[in-house]
């Protein structure tokens, strides 16, 4: 058999199907509106200043930066905005992000190299293609969770780097043994562990970034004759051995691939919130809608694929009383209020995680009064999808249950063009002219008969700064 860097190469450096290509315009537009609206946040403030700092050659644009940067500088810059705000899209069920790496690390090598819109998303879409087919490698099927996730590494960046650079390769104008050497190259830079999801600390928003800069950075050095093995995936001091151990699973890597593209099968996010909290906020929304006062609530159980309670439930004391709004965007009580409360854009918004709202005492108090639970049940669908029930007792002894097995944005519940171009919109408004909202979203839409994307991310370097948490 070929070694699994060579077949995925063979794809990367291959035709991407109409189907594929013509999904992937909407998702750069997605990250590129979750980049815009979080570069208010202090965290972006400081990568921005530190890619600044670095004063390399002006090849790419990075959004929030008035001073164009190296192609490396800005996939770092585009790619910790990106995944900030927890608002990047999912693939399931390998339970990673595959666009927040991808899509700014193609970016920059096209901006620097002056492509047009169809090479960079054709681009795009073989890098999500690698990032996705590595971390279905690390799926336990038996155990319906990642390998990854459970040894504590971040499939998202560890995946993100190698597919990042098949997507830089190819912009570099690579064959098929150069886009095999980057991502082999890649391997060796891989990264992430994911303690910052239990324990706290802002260095999760960096590791995008950090994969798309590793993906372009490798990318480049193949160019220049660098090399890596050719087995570097699977051998036996390769990338899963290290990250996986035994439990690695090879054919789901190469199964199918170029007939069966696992990237249309990528979730988009309507919240702004880690995805195993979105249909419990779904049914709090249901029940508001049904007549659910928050004075008639007693107590809340919110029931969940056990695997998620120690990301969302965990300690439940903790869960109950988060003290920023990037931590409630991790509690299960915490969206589960917003639900109940009402919330802006889709119906929960980033609004809804402002640190001063987090500490709101209405809020507090209905926190204090839901638990997480997990429901052996719903292994029959996760991880492909992140079921939830909700159910309230209220003051007078009465019980009402919600309960919602699929998640909006994925296949099965896709968000409407109308609905992903109201996040866009969401994403962007107040921070830069009504006219340039509407003028890069039409330029995105357009991608695929652009000449070139010169131009493309500049209208959205110079923002306006209204607070420091979005």
């Amino acid at each position: 058999m070929n070694p699994i860097l060579a077949q995925l190469a063979k794809l990367a450096h291959g035709p991407v199907p109409d189907a594929v290509r013509h999904g992937i315009p909407v998702r750069i537009i997605d990250i590129v509106g979750i980049a815009v609206r979080a570069a208010r946040m202090d965290t972006s403030r400081a990568v921005i200043g530190f890619a600044t700092d670095q004063c390399t050659a002006a090849q790419a644009t990075a959004i929030g930066a008035s001073d164009a940067m190296a192609a490396t500088e800005a996939a770092f810059v585009n790619g910790v905005l990106a995944h900030s705000l927890d608002y990047d899209d999912t693939h399931l069920p390998s339970i990673l992000h595959p666009s927040a790496s991808v899509v700014p690390a193609s970016l920059a090598v096209a901006e620097w190299r002056g492509v047009a819109g169809a090479a960079l998303v054709d681009a795009v879409a073989v890098g999500l293609e690698v990032a996705v087919r590595l971390g279905m490698g690390g799926y336990d099927h038996q155990a319906r969770q990642s390998v990854y996730f459970e040894r504590g590494q971040h499939a998202t960046s560890i995946c993100g780097t190698v597919g990042s650079a098949a997507a830089a390769a190819r912009l570099l104008g690579a064959d098929t043994d150069g886009i095999a050497h980057a991502m082999s190259i890649a391997c060796s830079m891989a990264s992430g562990i994911i303690e910052a999801n239990r324990a706290g600390g802002t260095v999760k928003r960096l590791h995008c970034g950090w994969a798309a800069r590793a993906g372009v950075t490798a990318a480049q050095l193949a160019a220049r004759g660098i090399t890596g093995p050719a087995t570097a995936v699977e051998g036996r001091f390769g990338l899963f051995r290290a990250f996986l151990g035994d439990q690695a699973d090879l054919g789901a890597v190469i199964s199918d691939l170029g007939d069966r593209w696992e990237a249309e099968n990528i979730f988009y996010k309507p919240y702004p919130a880690n995805h195993f909290t979105h249909t419990g906020i779904d049914a709090a929304i249901a029940l508001r809608h049904r007549g659910l006062r928050l004075g008639d609530i007693d107590s809340v159980i919110l029931e969940v694929a056990p695997p998620t309670v120690r990301t969302i439930g965990e300690p439940i004391e903790a869960k109950r009383l988060p003290e920023t709004g990037y931590q409630a965007q991790f509690s299960g009580p915490y969206t589960v209020v917003a639900g109940l409360v009402g919330g802006e854009g889709l119906g929960v918004g980033l609004e809804d995680f402002r640190d001063a709202l987090v500490h709101a005492p209405e809020r507090r108090e209905l926190m204090a009064r839901v638990d997480v639970v997990g429901d052996p049940g719903f292994m029959d669908i996760y991880p492909f999808q992140f079921p939830s029930r909700l159910t309230v007792t209220t003051v007078t002894g009465h019980t009402l249950v919600s309960e919602v097995l699929a998640n909006r944005g994925s296949p099965d519940r896709p968000l409407s063009t109308e609905e992903l171009t109201t996040k866009y919109i969401d994403n962007t408004a107040g921070l830069v002219a009504e006219e340039v909202v509407h003028r890069t979203h039409d330029a995105l839409c357009g991608l695929l008969t652009a000449p070139s994307i010169a131009g493309l991310l500049a209208p959205l370097t110079t923002l306006a700064r209204t607070g420091e948490h979005p």
